[in-house]
Protein backbone atom coordinates (compact mmCIF):
# COMPACT_ATOMS: atom_id res chain seq x y z
CA UNK A 1 0.00 0.00 0.00
CA UNK A 2 1.37 3.42 -0.94
CA UNK A 3 1.81 6.45 1.26
CA UNK A 4 -0.88 8.57 -0.40
CA UNK A 5 -4.45 9.23 0.75
CA UNK A 6 -6.75 6.22 0.74
CA UNK A 7 -9.82 5.94 -1.45
CA UNK A 8 -13.22 6.24 0.22
CA UNK A 9 -13.67 2.49 -0.10
CA UNK A 10 -10.31 1.75 1.51
CA UNK A 11 -11.02 4.23 4.30
CA UNK A 12 -14.36 2.53 4.88
CA UNK A 13 -12.59 -0.83 5.25
CA UNK A 14 -10.13 0.68 7.73
CA UNK A 15 -12.99 2.07 9.80
CA UNK A 16 -14.84 -1.27 9.80
CA UNK A 17 -11.74 -3.27 10.72
CA UNK A 18 -10.66 -0.86 13.47
CA UNK A 19 -14.07 -1.12 15.18
CA UNK A 20 -14.48 -4.87 14.86
CA UNK A 21 -14.26 -7.29 17.79
CA UNK A 22 -10.86 -7.73 19.45
CA UNK A 23 -9.07 -5.55 16.88
CA UNK A 24 -6.97 -3.17 18.98
CA UNK A 25 -4.17 -0.98 17.60
CA UNK A 26 -1.46 -3.66 17.83
CA UNK A 27 -3.65 -6.35 16.27
CA UNK A 28 -4.73 -3.92 13.55
CA UNK A 29 -1.10 -3.19 12.60
CA UNK A 30 -0.31 -6.89 12.48
CA UNK A 31 -3.31 -7.53 10.24
CA UNK A 32 -2.34 -4.76 7.81
CA UNK A 33 1.29 -5.92 7.75
CA UNK A 34 0.20 -9.47 6.98
CA UNK A 35 -2.68 -8.87 4.55
CA UNK A 36 -1.62 -5.44 3.20
CA UNK A 37 -5.17 -4.06 2.95
CA UNK A 38 -7.99 -3.75 5.45
CA UNK A 39 -10.36 -5.35 2.96
CA UNK A 40 -8.23 -8.49 2.74
CA UNK A 41 -7.88 -8.58 6.53
CA UNK A 42 -11.67 -8.37 6.95
CA UNK A 43 -12.10 -11.38 4.66
CA UNK A 44 -9.54 -13.32 6.72
CA UNK A 45 -11.07 -12.56 10.13
CA UNK A 46 -13.51 -15.50 10.30
CA UNK A 47 -10.77 -18.04 9.57
CA UNK A 48 -8.27 -16.40 11.93
CA UNK A 49 -10.72 -16.27 14.84
CA UNK A 50 -11.70 -19.89 14.25
CA UNK A 51 -8.05 -20.93 14.41
CA UNK A 52 -7.68 -18.92 17.59
CA UNK A 53 -10.46 -20.87 19.26
CA UNK A 54 -13.51 -18.60 18.88
CA UNK A 55 -16.54 -20.85 18.50
CA UNK A 56 -18.79 -18.30 16.79
CA UNK A 57 -18.42 -15.82 13.92
CA UNK A 58 -16.51 -12.66 14.90
CA UNK A 59 -18.50 -9.48 15.44
CA UNK A 60 -17.50 -7.28 12.51
CA UNK A 61 -18.73 -3.69 12.47
CA UNK A 62 -21.39 -3.33 9.81
CA UNK A 63 -20.72 -1.56 6.54
CA UNK A 64 -23.96 0.35 7.01
CA UNK A 65 -22.76 1.73 10.36
CA UNK A 66 -19.42 2.72 8.82
CA UNK A 67 -21.10 4.47 5.89
CA UNK A 68 -23.36 6.31 8.32
CA UNK A 69 -20.34 7.39 10.40
CA UNK A 70 -18.55 8.72 7.33
CA UNK A 71 -21.66 10.62 6.22
CA UNK A 72 -22.08 12.11 9.70
CA UNK A 73 -18.43 13.17 9.75
CA UNK A 74 -18.86 14.93 6.41
CA UNK A 75 -22.04 16.58 7.69
CA UNK A 76 -20.21 18.23 10.60
CA UNK A 77 -17.20 19.23 8.51
CA UNK A 78 -14.93 16.46 9.82
CA UNK A 79 -13.18 13.54 8.16
CA UNK A 80 -11.54 10.25 9.04
CA UNK A 81 -7.77 9.92 8.79
CA UNK A 82 -6.06 6.53 8.70
CA UNK A 83 -2.61 6.01 10.17
CA UNK A 84 -1.17 5.05 6.76
CA UNK A 85 -2.07 8.47 5.30
CA UNK A 86 0.41 11.37 5.18
CA UNK A 87 -1.98 13.79 6.92
CA UNK A 88 -2.22 11.54 10.00
CA UNK A 89 -0.15 12.94 12.91
CA UNK A 90 3.29 11.43 12.30
CA UNK A 91 4.47 11.56 15.91
CA UNK A 92 1.30 9.83 17.11
CA UNK A 93 1.74 7.17 14.42
CA UNK A 94 4.99 6.03 16.07
CA UNK A 95 3.18 5.20 19.34
CA UNK A 96 2.31 1.51 19.78
CA UNK A 97 -1.22 2.40 20.94
CA UNK A 98 -1.98 4.90 18.15
CA UNK A 99 -5.57 4.63 16.88
CA UNK A 100 -5.66 3.20 13.35
CA UNK A 101 -8.36 5.75 12.46
CA UNK A 102 -8.92 9.27 13.80
CA UNK A 103 -11.88 11.58 13.25
CA UNK A 104 -10.52 15.11 12.81
CA UNK A 105 -11.92 18.58 12.24
CA UNK A 106 -10.07 21.84 11.70
CA UNK A 107 -6.57 22.71 10.55
CA UNK A 108 -4.73 19.41 10.15
CA UNK A 109 -1.54 21.28 9.21
CA UNK A 110 -1.05 21.66 12.97
CA UNK A 111 -0.24 17.93 13.11
CA UNK A 112 3.06 18.63 11.38
CA UNK A 113 4.20 21.05 14.09
CA UNK A 114 5.77 20.37 17.47
CA UNK A 115 3.08 19.59 20.06
CA UNK A 116 3.34 20.25 23.80
CA UNK A 117 0.59 18.80 25.99
CA UNK A 118 -0.65 20.65 29.07
CA UNK A 119 -3.07 18.86 31.40
CA UNK A 120 -4.18 19.10 35.01
CA UNK A 121 -6.98 19.35 37.53
CA UNK A 122 -10.55 20.06 36.49
CA UNK A 123 -11.10 21.95 39.77
CA UNK A 124 -7.84 23.87 39.38
CA UNK A 125 -7.02 26.86 41.57
CA UNK A 126 -7.06 30.39 40.15
CA UNK A 127 -3.27 30.60 40.41
CA UNK A 128 -2.82 27.31 38.53
CA UNK A 129 -5.10 28.53 35.75
CA UNK A 130 -3.17 31.80 35.50
CA UNK A 131 0.13 29.91 35.37
CA UNK A 132 -1.27 27.59 32.70
CA UNK A 133 -2.35 30.49 30.51
CA UNK A 134 1.12 31.99 30.82
CA UNK A 135 2.77 28.68 29.92
CA UNK A 136 0.50 28.06 26.93
CA UNK A 137 0.91 31.59 25.60
CA UNK A 138 4.70 31.61 25.90
CA UNK A 139 5.19 28.09 24.52
CA UNK A 140 2.77 28.79 21.67
CA UNK A 141 4.57 32.04 20.82
CA UNK A 142 7.71 29.98 20.15
CA UNK A 143 5.95 28.00 17.42
CA UNK A 144 4.71 24.97 19.36
CA UNK A 145 1.11 23.72 19.31
CA UNK A 146 -0.64 23.27 22.65
CA UNK A 147 -2.40 19.91 23.02
CA UNK A 148 -4.97 19.18 25.73
CA UNK A 149 -8.25 17.41 26.44
CA UNK A 150 -10.88 20.21 26.47
CA UNK A 151 -11.81 19.39 30.06
CA UNK A 152 -12.65 21.95 32.73
CA UNK A 153 -9.88 23.72 34.60
CA UNK A 154 -6.30 23.41 33.34
CA UNK A 155 -7.26 22.03 29.91
CA UNK A 156 -9.63 24.93 29.28
CA UNK A 157 -7.04 27.51 30.36
CA UNK A 158 -4.39 25.96 28.09
CA UNK A 159 -6.65 25.92 25.03
CA UNK A 160 -7.93 29.46 25.59
CA UNK A 161 -4.41 30.88 25.76
CA UNK A 162 -3.32 29.09 22.58
CA UNK A 163 -6.20 29.78 20.20
CA UNK A 164 -4.16 32.36 18.28
CA UNK A 165 -0.91 30.38 18.15
CA UNK A 166 -2.37 26.90 17.57
CA UNK A 167 -4.07 24.28 19.73
CA UNK A 168 -5.32 20.71 19.32
CA UNK A 169 -8.12 19.31 21.48
CA UNK A 170 -8.51 15.56 21.97
CA UNK A 171 -12.01 14.60 23.10
CA UNK A 172 -13.42 11.37 24.51
CA UNK A 173 -16.70 11.37 22.58
CA UNK A 174 -17.77 12.26 19.07
CA UNK A 175 -16.58 15.57 17.65
CA UNK A 176 -20.16 16.86 17.58
CA UNK A 177 -20.80 16.07 21.26
CA UNK A 178 -19.93 19.11 23.41
CA UNK A 179 -18.40 18.03 26.71
CA UNK A 180 -18.35 19.67 29.13
CA UNK A 181 -21.40 21.67 27.95
CA UNK A 182 -20.02 25.02 29.15
CA UNK A 183 -17.11 24.67 26.68
CA UNK A 184 -19.34 25.03 23.64
CA UNK A 185 -17.84 28.38 22.58
CA UNK A 186 -14.29 27.10 23.12
CA UNK A 187 -15.11 23.93 21.14
CA UNK A 188 -16.32 26.08 18.24
CA UNK A 189 -13.26 28.33 18.41
CA UNK A 190 -10.88 25.35 18.29
CA UNK A 191 -12.75 23.88 15.32
CA UNK A 192 -12.43 27.24 13.52
CA UNK A 193 -8.84 28.12 14.40
CA UNK A 194 -7.20 24.90 15.64
CA UNK A 195 -7.96 21.20 15.35
CA UNK A 196 -10.11 18.76 17.29
CA UNK A 197 -9.51 15.01 17.33
CA UNK A 198 -11.30 11.85 18.50
CA UNK A 199 -11.05 8.13 17.89
CA UNK A 200 -14.84 7.90 18.32
CA UNK A 201 -17.34 8.36 15.51
CA UNK A 202 -19.67 11.37 15.47
CA UNK A 203 -22.64 11.12 17.80
CA UNK A 204 -20.78 9.05 20.42
CA UNK A 205 -21.43 10.15 24.00
CA UNK A 206 -18.29 10.14 26.17
CA UNK A 207 -18.04 7.23 28.62
CA UNK A 208 -15.78 6.77 31.63
CA UNK A 209 -13.48 4.26 29.91
CA UNK A 210 -13.08 6.52 26.86
CA UNK A 211 -11.14 9.15 28.84
CA UNK A 212 -8.01 7.06 29.58
CA UNK A 213 -7.96 6.03 25.91
CA UNK A 214 -8.19 9.70 24.95
CA UNK A 215 -5.26 10.48 27.25
CA UNK A 216 -2.82 8.26 25.35
CA UNK A 217 -3.66 10.29 22.21
CA UNK A 218 -2.92 13.55 24.02
CA UNK A 219 0.54 12.32 24.99
CA UNK A 220 1.07 10.61 21.64
CA UNK A 221 0.52 13.86 19.75
CA UNK A 222 3.08 15.66 21.89
CA UNK A 223 6.83 15.84 22.28
CA UNK A 224 6.46 16.62 25.97
CA UNK A 225 3.77 16.66 28.65
CA UNK A 226 3.28 19.37 31.29
CA UNK A 227 1.18 18.56 34.36
CA UNK A 228 -0.20 21.45 36.43
CA UNK A 229 -2.09 20.46 39.60
CA UNK A 230 -3.07 16.80 39.61
CA UNK A 231 -4.52 14.73 42.41
CA UNK A 232 -3.21 11.24 43.13
CA UNK A 233 -6.15 9.53 41.43
CA UNK A 234 -6.48 11.65 38.31
CA UNK A 235 -6.55 11.32 34.57
CA UNK A 236 -3.51 13.58 34.38
CA UNK A 237 -1.38 10.91 36.03
CA UNK A 238 -2.70 8.37 33.53
CA UNK A 239 -1.60 10.73 30.76
CA UNK A 240 1.82 11.06 32.42
CA UNK A 241 2.18 7.28 32.49
CA UNK A 242 1.33 7.05 28.79
CA UNK A 243 3.80 9.84 28.05
CA UNK A 244 6.59 8.00 29.86
CA UNK A 245 5.77 4.76 28.03
CA UNK A 246 5.85 6.64 24.71
CA UNK A 247 9.25 8.15 25.48
CA UNK A 248 7.97 11.71 25.96
CA UNK A 249 9.51 14.02 28.54
CA UNK A 250 7.24 14.74 31.51
CA UNK A 251 7.28 18.10 33.34
CA UNK A 252 5.32 18.88 36.50
CA UNK A 253 4.70 22.16 38.28
CA UNK A 254 5.27 21.94 42.05
CA UNK A 255 2.47 22.85 44.45
CA UNK A 256 1.67 23.06 48.12
CA UNK A 257 1.94 19.75 50.00
CA UNK A 258 -1.23 20.82 51.81
CA UNK A 259 -3.28 21.02 48.60
CA UNK A 260 -4.64 17.61 47.50
CA UNK A 261 -4.83 18.96 43.94
CA UNK A 262 -1.02 19.01 43.92
CA UNK A 263 -0.35 15.65 45.51
CA UNK A 264 -0.12 13.78 42.20
CA UNK A 265 1.99 16.38 40.39
CA UNK A 266 4.36 16.64 43.37
CA UNK A 267 4.73 12.86 43.36
CA UNK A 268 5.59 12.95 39.65
CA UNK A 269 8.51 15.23 40.49
CA UNK A 270 9.58 12.93 43.31
CA UNK A 271 9.47 9.99 40.90
CA UNK A 272 11.61 11.63 38.23
CA UNK A 273 9.53 14.13 36.25
CA UNK A 274 11.30 17.40 35.46
CA UNK A 275 10.38 20.19 37.86
CA UNK A 276 8.72 23.04 35.95
CA UNK A 277 9.10 26.64 37.09
CA UNK A 278 8.47 28.47 33.81
CA UNK A 279 8.06 27.93 30.08
CA UNK A 280 11.85 28.26 29.76
CA UNK A 281 12.21 24.81 31.31
CA UNK A 282 10.18 23.24 28.50
CA UNK A 283 11.58 25.39 25.70
CA UNK A 284 15.15 24.79 26.84
CA UNK A 285 14.69 21.03 26.94
CA UNK A 286 13.10 20.94 23.47
CA UNK A 287 15.46 23.32 21.72
CA UNK A 288 13.70 26.64 22.20
CA UNK A 289 12.03 27.98 19.09
CA UNK A 290 12.99 25.16 16.74
CA UNK A 291 9.81 23.05 16.45
CA UNK A 292 10.31 19.73 14.74
CA UNK A 293 8.43 19.25 11.49
CA UNK A 294 7.20 15.68 11.36
CA UNK A 295 7.27 13.77 8.07
CA UNK A 296 5.42 10.71 6.85
CA UNK A 297 6.67 7.45 8.27
CA UNK A 298 5.54 3.93 7.43
CA UNK A 299 6.96 1.14 9.61
CA UNK A 300 8.42 -1.92 7.97
CA UNK A 301 6.07 -4.92 8.09
CA UNK A 302 7.11 -7.90 10.20
CA UNK A 303 8.44 -10.94 8.34
CA UNK A 304 5.98 -13.59 7.28
CA UNK A 305 5.95 -16.76 9.41
CA UNK A 306 8.23 -19.56 8.27
CA UNK A 307 5.28 -21.88 8.72
CA UNK A 308 1.69 -21.65 9.89
CA UNK A 309 1.34 -22.37 13.62
CA UNK A 310 -0.46 -25.62 14.40
CA UNK A 311 -2.60 -26.85 17.30
CA UNK A 312 0.44 -28.13 19.22
CA UNK A 313 2.10 -24.70 19.00
CA UNK A 314 -1.06 -23.07 20.31
CA UNK A 315 -1.36 -25.47 23.26
CA UNK A 316 2.28 -24.92 24.14
CA UNK A 317 1.99 -21.12 24.07
CA UNK A 318 -1.25 -21.15 26.08
CA UNK A 319 0.49 -23.29 28.72
CA UNK A 320 3.29 -20.73 28.93
CA UNK A 321 0.96 -17.75 29.25
CA UNK A 322 -0.63 -16.59 32.50
CA UNK A 323 -2.66 -13.59 33.71
CA UNK A 324 0.69 -11.87 34.30
CA UNK A 325 2.08 -10.06 31.22
CA UNK A 326 5.19 -11.46 29.51
CA UNK A 327 7.37 -9.85 26.84
CA UNK A 328 6.97 -11.50 23.44
CA UNK A 329 10.76 -11.92 23.15
CA UNK A 330 10.72 -13.97 26.38
CA UNK A 331 7.74 -15.95 25.13
CA UNK A 332 9.54 -16.71 21.87
CA UNK A 333 12.59 -18.01 23.75
CA UNK A 334 10.51 -20.19 26.07
CA UNK A 335 8.31 -21.56 23.29
CA UNK A 336 11.12 -22.18 20.81
CA UNK A 337 9.05 -20.55 18.05
CA UNK A 338 10.54 -18.06 15.64
CA UNK A 339 9.26 -14.51 16.09
CA UNK A 340 7.20 -14.47 12.90
CA UNK A 341 5.41 -17.76 13.67
CA UNK A 342 4.73 -16.64 17.23
CA UNK A 343 3.35 -13.34 15.90
CA UNK A 344 0.93 -15.20 13.64
CA UNK A 345 -0.22 -17.38 16.54
CA UNK A 346 -0.67 -14.40 18.88
CA UNK A 347 -2.72 -12.69 16.19
CA UNK A 348 -5.16 -15.62 16.08
CA UNK A 349 -5.39 -15.77 19.89
CA UNK A 350 -5.89 -12.02 20.13
CA UNK A 351 -8.70 -11.99 17.57
CA UNK A 352 -10.37 -14.85 19.44
CA UNK A 353 -10.25 -12.81 22.64
CA UNK A 354 -8.05 -15.33 24.47
CA UNK A 355 -5.10 -13.03 25.15
CA UNK A 356 -4.63 -9.37 26.04
CA UNK A 357 -2.04 -7.20 24.32
CA UNK A 358 -0.65 -4.53 26.63
CA UNK A 359 0.60 -1.04 25.63
CA UNK A 360 4.22 -2.02 26.33
CA UNK A 361 4.01 -4.90 23.83
CA UNK A 362 3.66 -7.68 26.39
CA UNK A 363 0.83 -10.24 26.35
CA UNK A 364 -1.17 -12.16 28.94
CA UNK A 365 -4.14 -14.49 29.15
CA UNK A 366 -7.41 -12.58 28.85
Amino acid sequence: MGAGPLSDEERLDWLILSRSENVGPATFRTLIARFHTAGAALKALPDLTRKGGLRRPPRIWSREAAERAMANAERIGARFLCSIEPAYPALLRTADTAPPVLCVKGDTRLFAKSGIAIVGARNASALARKFTRQLAHEIGAEGHVIVSGLARGIDTAAHEAAIETGTIAVVAGGLDVIYPPENGALHAAICAHGAIVSEQVPGTEPKADFFPRRNRIISGLSRALVVVEAALRSGSLITARFAAEQGREVFAAPGSPLDPRCEGSNRLIRDGATLLMSSRDVLGALGGNAPRQMSFFEPDPPPLPLREPDAADMRHVLELLSPNPIETDDLARESGLDAATLSALLLELSLAGRITRHPDGSVSLA
